[in-house]
């Protein structure tokens, strides 16, 4: 009888210990908004989820594309876990209320510039000119208005603001603006591959902000999700690093031939990295560059004086050992 119930007791244990194996197996769902449609730019993100470091850490993705504007309310319900989106996205949503943080840098600096087919040498040149940005909301816009507080150009007196929506390309090439907000691994890189001569004035000495990047809600700081998503991702953009080439092979089922071009992703790869990176990993803000473009949005009056650039950001998740 004595042995009967040992055996009992062992057969209890062995499934006992195989459903907590099962259990412990078994990946969390995770959904992740990226911004617009499939893109090249979302190459870090689709190539983590390819090369398995997401499963590697527990996890199944999910991706949902769409404007920043209609994934943010989705973080906020809790019916997205993670969105890809401007750290403006997450400064103003922060300041209205919103409990979200920018956990992780995709882009070390905004790719953001001002271009244009005709001689641009400085700032001043736009004086009396007409610039096309998308509208007056994001990171161009704020860029654009740093940019020209720094020659103390004013909107409107001195340059004219055009919104033409995300016609930048077509609206500089026909001439229906003598210059435009776009990006420099985007516009600049068609234009340019077309055999077109293209000037560009750099933004991010008057707006040196980071780029696009992962932003999450608080509630999920306080768990190891944030650090197990942070951490794949990272694997995903030092990989891209490393080899565009494959990364844009092992991307392209996922974003389509139309979506994007491998000189475009090798336009975008130095965005990436850069001297804070080599110290405290990719996908590490520098706080130096949050204070200045924080600074600016209170000196445009977009924030309110008091706004502590650590309020809207948070390096604490990123691996220092994958750099």
């Amino acid at each position: 009888m004595k042995r009967a119930v040992l055996t009992t007791l062992a057969l209890l244990a062995a499934g006992s210990a195989s459903a907590q194996t099962t259990s412990q197996a078994a990946p969390r769902t995770v959904n992740i908004g990226l911004g617009y449609i499939p893109n090249v730019q979302f190459t870090p993100f689709y190539v983590a989820d390819t090369l398995a470091y997401f499963k590697a850490e527990g996890l199944n993705v999910k991706y949902q594309h769409g404007f920043v504007s209609e994934l943010m309310p989705l973080l906020l319900q809790g019916k997205l876990d993670f969105i890809v989106g401007d750290p403006e996205d997450a400064v103003f949503a922060r300041n209205q209320g919103a409990q979200v943080k920018y956990i992780m840098a995709m882009y070390q600096k905004i790719p953001v510039t001002v271009f244009s087919t005709k001689p641009l040498n400085n700032v001043a040149d736009l004086k009396g000119k007409t610039l096309g940005i998308p509208g007056p909301f994001g990171s161009t816009y704020n860029a654009v208005q740093a940019l020209l507080d720094s020659a103390g150009l004013k909107e409107g007196s001195d340059v004219k603001l055009a919104s033409i929506g995300f016609t930048q390309l077509d609206a500089v090439r026909a001439g229906r603006v003598d210059a435009a907000a776009g990006y420099i691994n985007n516009e600049v890189v068609q234009l340019r591959a077309a055999g077109t001569r293209v000037y560009t004035l750099d933004v991010t000495s008057a707006y040196p902000m980071v780029g696009v990047g992962l932003i999450t809600a608080d509630k999920n700081l306080k768990t190891d999700l944030a650090r197990k998503v942070v951490r794949a991702s990272q694997r995903g953009l030092k990989f891209t690093v490393t080899d565009p080439a494959r990364a844009f092979r092992l991307a392209q089922p996922t974003f389509g031939t139309g979506g994007g071009t491998l000189e475009i992703l090798r336009a975008s790869t130095p965005l990436m990295t850069g001297t804070y990176t080599r110290v405290n990993g990719i996908g590490a803000s520098d706080p130096t560059a949050w204070n200045k473009a924080v600074a600016a949005l209170i000196k445009q009056g977009s924030l309110p004086a008091g706004a502590k650039a650590t309020d809207f950001y948070t390096n604490t998740l990123v691996s220092k050992t994958i750099r």
